[in-house]
C-alpha cells in the first residue's frame, strides 16, 4: 500500500488499537492516532478503580496512547469531545434509565462519538486522512453494492453487536485490521512488536468502578416500590438506574424458596417488579425502528429468517422478522427512518430488556440490521 494512503486510527490506550494502528504500519499506511477525550472531571467518579471508557483514569490512557504513538513513530492528535459526550451518550443514558428502559450506551458512542464526531471534528481541525480503523473484532463485506459488517473470525471476541448502526456509506471508508485475529493472536503479536500494553487487561465497564450513583448526583432517582407480578409490595428499591432485567443480586427481598428476578420495571409509577426465574422468558420482541444494512430489503420484511442477538453476549437465535404497525419513530440522524418489526423466536429468550438493542444476522454472519427493543412479548408476565 502507497504511504501516500493515510489512515487515522482511534486509541484508546489498549492493546487491541495499538496493534491496530501497528498493523497498519507494517502494511505501508500513513497512521495517525486519534484518541477521544470525553472526561472533564464533573462527577464525583473514584480515583485508583480500574480503568472503564468514562472516569478519572481518562489522563492516564491518553498518556499510553502517546507512548503508542511515538513507539510507532506516528503522528497523534487528541480530539476533545467532552461535550459531545455528556449531551449524547450521557444524558441518553440517564433518560433511558428513568424511563425504565435499559441502555446501551456503547452503541450510541460507537455510532454517533467514535465513528461520527471523532472523524467529523478531525476532518474539521484539519486533520487530513483516507480512512479510519479501529481495533474492534468485526469484518465487513460489501455484496451488491452494499457494505455489511460481519462477524469477527474469532467470534468469542465479536463486537458486531455494538456497531451495527453505521451506515453502509461510512463503513466503506473503515478498515478493521484485527477482524481476522484472535485475542491470543494479537497479544502475541503486541508482544513481538514491544507494544507496552500487550499485557494490559481489558477493561469492560461503562463507568470506572462500575457504579452509576454520580451521573444522577443532579436529580437522584427517587426510591420506590417492589411488588410482584400481582402488585404486592415486597420491599423498597432505591432508585430504577440500578435495577435490570434479569438482576438477582441486590433486591434485599426474599418470599421463599424461589429465587426472585427483576421482571420489569413501571417508570410511571416508579416500581420495580419481581417473579420467578421463568417469568424472565419472551416469545419475540417488538422494535419500532429497525433498519436494515441494506434498504431494500425493508420491502421484504414481510418475513425474514435469521438469527438475533437481544445483547452483545446472547447467543444468537434463530427468530422471524416481520413487519409491525406500531408506529414508525423518526430517524434522529437524518437517514431514512426505520420500520416496525415483530421478531418471533424459535424459543423463547430470557431476559428481553427494553432499551436494549435487537440485532439480526445472516447465517453467514452478516449484520443485516438492528433496532431498539420496545417491547418483550410475554407469555406469562407483562410489566
Amino acid at each position: 500500500m502507497s504511504t501516500t494512503t493515510t489512515v487515522a486510527v482511534g486509541l484508546s490506550g489498549g492493546v487491541d488499537s495499538a496493534l491496530a494502528a501497528a498493523l497498519l504500519v507494517e502494511s505501508g499506511y500513513k497512521v495517525i492516532g486519534l484518541t477521544m477525550k470525553i472526561w472533564k472531571g464533573a462527577y464525583k467518579i473514584q480515583e485508583g478503580l480500574k480503568h472503564a471508557c468514562f472516569g478519572p483514569g481518562e489522563e492516564e490512557d491518553i498518556a499510553a496512547c502517546q507512548a503508542i504513538a511515538a513507539r510507532l513513530g506516528i503522528d497523534y492528535r487528541v480530539i476533545d469531545l467532552s461535550e459531545e459526550y455528556e449531551a449524547r451518550v450521557l444524558e441518553y443514558f440517564r433518560a433511558e434509565y428513568k424511563a425504565g428502559r435499559t441502555p446501551n450506551p456503547c452503541i450510541i458512542c460507537n455510532r454517533e462519538l467514535k465513528f461520527g464526531f471523532l472523524v467529523d471534528k478531525a476532518h474539521g481541525a484539519g486533520i487530513e486522512f483516507d480512512y479510519f480503523a479501529t481495533g474492534h473484532y468485526v469484518r465487513k463485506e460489501s455484496r451488491n453494492g452494499v457494505t455489511f459488517l460481519k462477524t469477527a473470525a474469532d467470534t468469542s471476541k465479536d463486537q458486531s453487536y455494538f456497531l451495527y448502526g453505521l451506515e453502509s456509506s461510512r463503513l466503506e471508508r473503515v478498515l478493521f485490521p484485527l477482524g481476522e485475529l484472535t485475542k491470543d493472536e494479537v497479544r502475541k503479536r503486541a508482544l513481538a512488536l514491544d507494544l507496552e500494553v500487550a499485557e494490559k487487561p481489558e477493561s469492560q465497564d461503562f463507568v470506572a468502578g462500575g457504579d452509576y450513583t454520580p451521573l444522577f448526583e443532579s436529580s437522584k432517582p427517587e426510591p420506590g416500590d417492589i411488588v410482584d407480578t400481582r402488585g404486592k409490595v415486597l420491599g423498597r428499591h432505591r432508585g430504577l438506574p440500578f435495577y435490570t432485567i434479569g438482576q438477582r443480586r441486590g433486591l434485599g427481598i426474599s418470599v421463599g424458596p424461589e429465587p426472585l428476578y427483576v421482571l420489569g420495571v413501571d417508570a410511571p409509577k416508579n416500581r420495580v417488579i419481581v417473579g420467578p426465574n421463568n417469568g424472565l422468558f419472551s416469545s419475540g420482541l417488538f422494535s419500532k425502528d429497525f433498519r436494515f444494512q441494506d434498504s431494500g430489503m425493508a420491502t421484504v420484511a414481510a418475513s425474514l429468517s435469521g438469527l438475533g442477538k437481544i445483547r452483545q453476549n446472547h447467543t444468537p437465535a434463530l427468530c422471524t422478522l416481520q413487519s409491525a404497525a406500531r408506529g414508525i419513530a423518526p430517524a434522529d440522524n437524518g437517514a431514512a427512518s426505520g420500520i416496525g418489526v415483530r421478531v418471533q423466536f424459535e424459543l423463547a429468550q430470557r431476559a428481553v430488556a427494553p432499551g436494549q438493542s435487537f440485532v439480526l444476522y445472516s447465517e453467514d454472519g452478516l449484520v443485516l440490521g438492528g433496532g431498539v427493543i420496545d417491547e418483550a412479548i410475554a407469555d406469562d408476565f407483562r410489566p
